[in-house]
């Protein structure tokens, strides 16, 4: 049988015409963290990520308000911040949910003063300038202690600065106290003399929030948990090389590996869900920010926490 020419033609575009196949994109995981907080740095350097079915775009910010800024937009999938931070956010009503939480010794968290301050105790910083940026730590520790003493919030004189610019105004005399977090409190002491006179030990929770935008979390559920769940493993790498990770961070973060010696040695990071006393160290740190009018309205965390990540976090 003879086959015509259009025929033939018609063969042969059908055999030699393969379908392009693109190979997919992978997914892409927006992840906000804090040039001090070193989550990405303890995934990094653990190796964690090997072997994820999905790529992390890592983005650095100096203090948590941008950072929850991006949250806010979206332009962030995943955020690690404080509670201040969070809680003000959710403030806003963002579409934003705590999905996670990290605890870290609350002595990594404390109000420095000079070397040759004469301050002793919170009472002793009467007229005396003290830094703090707003919704951060800072704040609500100097907050909390002035409370505790039974203290004006007048009592001191609080001056708006970010943490990195107030580490350089305390040796220089500028300030006369620095609430703040690791490693500035490590560097403080190691170069400069600088020493706390309290922590936050008894005064306030310390909790870190794990952020997820709702919409993020509708999309990209599955690779979150995984995330989570490889997070949850770097920190317990770091628990067991704990020197080794401290230089490799100090190399990352371009600081000096005394100091970051000196802080993970005694950091005791952890990370986990949600659970019950987390939840209610979120409602205490809204509830006690709402009673000194730093969060506008009054605040029932129970709706901006979801809770459905827990069993990533708690193997």
């Amino acid at each position: 049988m003879k086959v015509s020419r259009s025929l033939r033609r018609l063969l042969l575009s059908t055999l030699f015409a393969a379908p392009l196949v693109q190979a997919a994109e992978p997914l892409v995981l927006h992840v906000g963290d804090q040039n001090y907080y070193n989550v990405r740095a303890s995934v990094e350097a653990s190796g964690v990520l090997e072997g994820a079915a999905y790529r992390v775009d890592w983005k650095h910010f100096q203090a948590a308000a941008p950072l929850a800024e991006a949250l806010n937009t979206g332009d962030l999938d995943l955020g690690f911040l404080g509670d201040s931070g969070f809680l003000f956010l959710a403030a806003k009503q963002a579409p934003v949910k705590l999905i996670g939480v990290s605890r870290q010794n609350p002595d990594t968290i404390a109000l420095l003063v000079p070397k040759d301050s004469p301050v002793k105790t919170i009472a002793d910083l009467k007229g005396k300038k003290v830094a703090y940026w707003p919704g951060a730590w800072s704040q609500q520790l100097t907050l909390r202690a002035l409370e505790q003493a039974g203290l004006p919030e007048n009592h001191v004189e609080f001056i708006k600065l970010m943490p990195i610019d107030a580490a350089a105004a305390l040796p220089q005399g500028s300030i006369d106290a620095f609430p703040v977090w690791e490693p500035y409190i490590s560097q403080q002491i190691l170069f400069s003399g600088a020493r706390p006179i309290l922590t936050a030990k008894n005064l306030m929770p310390g909790l870190s929030a794990i952020a997820a935008s709702t919409s993020a979390i509708d999309s990209k559920r599955e690779a979150i948990a995984d995330f989570l769940g490889r997070v949850k493993q770097a920190r317990a790498w770091v628990d067991n090389h704990t020197d080794a990770y401290a230089d490799l961070w100090a190399q990352k973060a371009n600081l000096d590996q005394n100091v970051s010696r000196h802080w993970l040695r005694q950091a005791h990071m952890s990370v986990g869900p949600v659970d019950q006393q987390a939840a209610a160290d979120l409602q205490s740190t809204a509830d006690f920010l709402f009673k000194v009018k730093a969060l506008p309205v009054p605040l029932a965390t129970s709706g901006i926490i979801d809770t459905s990540f827990s069993q990533a976090l708690s193997e």
